[in-house]
């Protein structure tokens, strides 16, 4: 299905005695262009979170966030052996200097490393856990990306459809300039020619390869085949990316476009040529957001 490369998705799951919050968000980009921001104690994994990510994203650049609560039981601890031994020491040196005063736990806890951070290491099997809660965040994201990439291959093919219009009216007015120049040039040949008795034959082949000159018949002919397949890859069901294949036929679209253009020679064709452009540039805008 076709997917669009802007996108948001999010989960949290349990991760051993913490929980993890995982976001990820996506917008245009050439290629996959990931960007990882981890907390620390689970940088380890960032290899296998970024490997996922590839194997589920194709384009786009990908920001995932990743956001770890712990239980309040891990929180800073006393170390108990340590107080204890800087109170038998603070005991030992009063009565070694016959100080006065008490030896109170307010003046314990001022003394350094009574207090004991919760380390940063995590469990080996966080990661296990981690990339799960990752998987359906991407789940997520899947899942709104290909809502607007149906919108966006809807408004295409609307497009296109207004591209076969423009092109219907240019495949009718051809021939019609075709003959008005074919009437001008065999008018305007007399007149330079007057009464010199000029060979007909040898008009009529010149007034012929000046014709061929304006003929667009095979430029319409391979633009509706270029329609052709936009419309067909728009509407695939095939699962792999169809973004650049649709820039790649869009090009073509475009130098036949061009080609119309500067064979027509004529105001009403090159209206519709001007309208046509202006729908390819519209589609272009659309496509740079597929995936």
């Amino acid at each position: 299905m076709i997917s669009s490369m802007t996108g948001f998705g999010a989960a949290d799951g349990a991760i051993g005695d913490a929980r993890a919050s995982v976001e990820i968000r996506t917008v245009n980009h050439r290629f996959f262009s990931p960007s990882l921001k981890l907390p620390p104690a689970f940088a380890r994994w960032e290899g296998e979170i970024r490997e996922l990510l590839r194997q589920k994203i194709a384009r786009g650049h990908v920001t995932l966030t990743v956001r770890v609560d712990r239980a309040a039981a891990t929180g800073p601890a006393l170390d108990e052996a340590r107080i204890a031994y800087y109170a038998a020491a603070l005991r030992e040196l009063q009565k070694k200097l016959a100080l006065g005063g008490e030896v109170d736990l307010a003046t314990l806890l001022r003394l350094p490393d009574v207090l004991v951070a919760p380390t940063d290491d995590a469990d080996p099997k966080a990661g296990e856990a981690l990339a799960v809660v990752v998987g359906k965040a991407i789940d997520d994201l899947t899942v709104m990306r290909q809502t607007e990439g149906a919108r966006l291959a809807a408004f295409l093919v609307e497009r296109v459809e207004a591209v076969e219009t423009r092109l219907g009216q240019i495949e009718k007015r051809a021939p019609i300039r075709l003959r008005e120049q074919h009437d001008r040039i065999k008018r305007t040949v007399g007149e330079l020619i007057g009464g010199a008795g000029a060979d007909p034959q040898r008009i009529a082949q010149e007034v012929a390869i000046l014709a061929d000159r304006l003929d667009v018949a095979e430029e319409l002919d391979r633009f509706r085949s270029h329609l052709n397949a936009f419309r067909e890859t728009v509407r695939s069901n095939a699962s792999e990316p169809v973004g650049k294949r649709l820039g790649f036929i869009l090009q073509e679209m475009l130098r036949e476009a061009n080609t119309i253009g500067s064979k027509a020679n004529d105001a009403p064709i090159l209206e519709d040529v001007i309208a046509t452009k202006e729908e390819l540039e519209r589609i272009r805008e659309q496509v740079e957001n597929l995936e």
